[in-house]
């Protein structure tokens, strides 16, 4: 009867296991289609998009849908992204991170972000593909131009590493994020492939693009395409 009632008890830890990692993964697929749903929404948005000129710019693209406030000033607080890299003349399949912490300034009222985050050197990428990083402390992080063209000052380009974006109750503009601690996301990651791959491999294009992340990269190479069409 023992043995009995031990055997059960192993079947019934293996059934959860299953059940949360099924669960897991589907957080992680959904988050995947709603990374790449925002991400077409605000190339979509006539005059207030990411420009041209820098998503020609951008070595990585990485989104947080719906990211939660925490009191007056927004907390990234168990954030999760997903992000690629451009790769093998491609992009490279995604990469998964959580973030936590920095300062958001004063959005009172707002229910909830989406993030984008635009990588846009060498540098920037290296600290993506490590193990984690802070901005504005490890990397520089500035608010990212918005419109049909940015601007014609070039500091963007040449002096920041990483752009950053916000949108909020479909308003969508560049915020200012300092403080926010990026790190890999092991769950999500274990979730999608099946196992642990680091982040270098993945965003540097040496592992396969998974069926549960074709949307997001559709939505990733049709951003441009957007961008143009709306000029």
């Amino acid at each position: 009867m023992k043995k009995f009632a031990t055997l059960v008890a192993i079947l019934g830890l293996g059934v959860a296991s299953a059940a949360w990692a099924e669960s897991d993964r589907e957080a992680t697929v959904n988050r995947l289609d709603h990374a790449g749903r925002v991400l077409h929404e605000i190339m979509a948005a006539p005059d207030s998009g990411i420009p041209e000129e820098v998503l020609d710019h951008a070595k990585c693209i990485a989104v947080v849908p719906h990211l939660l406030k925490g009191g007056f000033v927004f907390g990234a607080e168990n954030g999760r992204g997903v992000t690629t890299c451009r790769a093998n003349g491609g992009w490279s399949a995604p990469a998964f991170f959580a973030i936590t912490g920095g300062s958001w300034g004063l959005q009172i009222g707002i229910e909830g972000i989406d993030l984008v985050m635009i990588i846009q050197n060498d540098d920037g990428m290296k600290r993506l593909i490590g193990s984690g990083f802070e901005l504005g402390a490890d990397a520089s992080a500035a608010a990212g131009p918005v419109g049909r063209h940015a601007s014609a000052d070039t500091n963007w380009k040449l002096d920041t590493e990483i752009l950053t974006y916000s949108r909020a109750k479909g308003a969508f503009a560049g915020v200012t994020l300092n403080g926010a601690s990026i790190r890999r996301d092991e769950d999500s990651t274990e979730a999608i492939y099946g196992h642990d791959v680091p982040t270098r491999r993945i965003l540097q294009g040496e592992v396969a693009v998974p069926n549960s992340a074709r949307s997001f990269l559709d939505a990733v190479r049709d951003a441009k395409r957007q961008a143009i069409a709306s000029n």
